[in-house]
């Protein structure tokens, strides 16, 4: 079973010797995290711009083959599959230094295929691999504040643990291989679909006159007061809800009160969407699926909410 594992105040193990590829937004950050902390680093990338800040303390490595040569734990933060493919596989990657034990973090956010077979061909030399999915951005990078979901067998997560203790303010281990790059797919899609739904908002704001920063200003404070998009995650399932089930039974009657309401708000800012001439089909999309995201769709067995 998948552990959620949340800091905890015992002592750190001790980081092993760590290399880091691709010096790009969240690498570097990791990088510098790393090498704040002390570690035995390694770094490589293709761009000499990029490793020369490390050089006072850590070693250059000329391909990832040295990395893995010199290293115990390397962190891949790439930009896509087919530099995955080609800093883990390819002729000077890191299973070309016929090192078994290496154990490798990746970070980059790929196909679940590129994931499994990569990791596959890793397993074939000795070589595990985790993924691990990182939230937060450069900054938190840089400040070792990342949000890590990681995917991979217990023992493979554990022997990088103590590195992902450096890099992350929170490490979850989501399951299997492939688990850590899911959660981080799902994660996104909350992210980009926010980023609709707000520009979405402005459009229609500014067509009533509204000053936008005013209702940045606005939604950020509320979204403190009453939570943001992870308000309604708080059930073990997306299921519809189950009256015949005792945890279901007692939301049935707030979360359809809730897709009424919620009905009849985007029903209105609809009506002001017509009425000033602006396309809205976020809106619309939203309001034809509020019994879903409530819970409350016929499927579940109770009535859906209507309020249309």
């Amino acid at each position: 079973m998948a552990a959620n594992d949340a800091p905890t105040d015992h002592p750190r193990a001790p980081v092993p010797p760590t290399g880091v590829i691709g010096l790009g937004d969240i690498g570097r950050g990791v990088a510098g995290m790393l090498a704040h902390a002390g570690v035995e680093l390694t770094v490589c990338d293709v761009r000499p711009e990029a490793t020369d800040p490390f050089r006072p303390g850590a070693r250059v490595a000329p391909s990832p083959n040295e990395v893995a040569a010199r290293c115990d734990v390397v962190v891949v933060a790439v930009v896509d599959d087919a530099q995955v493919r080609s800093v883990v596989t390819g002729p000077d990657g890191l299973l070309s230094a016929g090192r078994p034990g290496v154990a490798v973090v990746l970070l980059s956010t790929v196909s679940r295929d590129t994931v499994v077979e990569v990791a596959a061909e890793a397993d074939r030399h000795g070589v595990s691999l985790v993924d691990c999915g990182v939230s937060g951005g450069p900054r938190a990078a840089a400040e070792g504040e990342l949000v890590c979901m990681v995917g991979g067998s217990p023992e493979a997560v554990a022997r990088v643990r103590p590195v992902l203790d450096v890099l992350g303010s929170l490490v979850l281990h989501m399951g299997p291989l492939g688990a850590g790059l899911s959660a981080k797919l799902a994660r996104n899609l909350v992210q980009y679909g926010s980023w609709l739904a707000a520009y979405e908002a402005q459009v229609l704001a500014e067509a009533a006159g509204i000053p936008l920063p005013l209702l940045a200003q606005a939604i950020r404070e509320s979204d403190r007061l009453i939570g943001g998009a992870s308000t309604l995650m708080f059930r073990q399932t997306a299921r519809p809800l189950q009256p015949d089930v005792a945890t279901d039974a007692g939301l049935i009657g707030p979360m359809s009160a809730g897709s009424k309401l919620a009905h009849k708000d985007l029903g209105a800012a609809i009506a002001l969407a017509d009425a000033l001439g602006v396309d809205a089909p976020l809106a619309r999309l939203t309001e034809a699926y509020c019994d879903r995201v409530f819970g409350v769709s016929e499927a579940g067995g109770a009535e859906g909410a209507g309020g249309r």
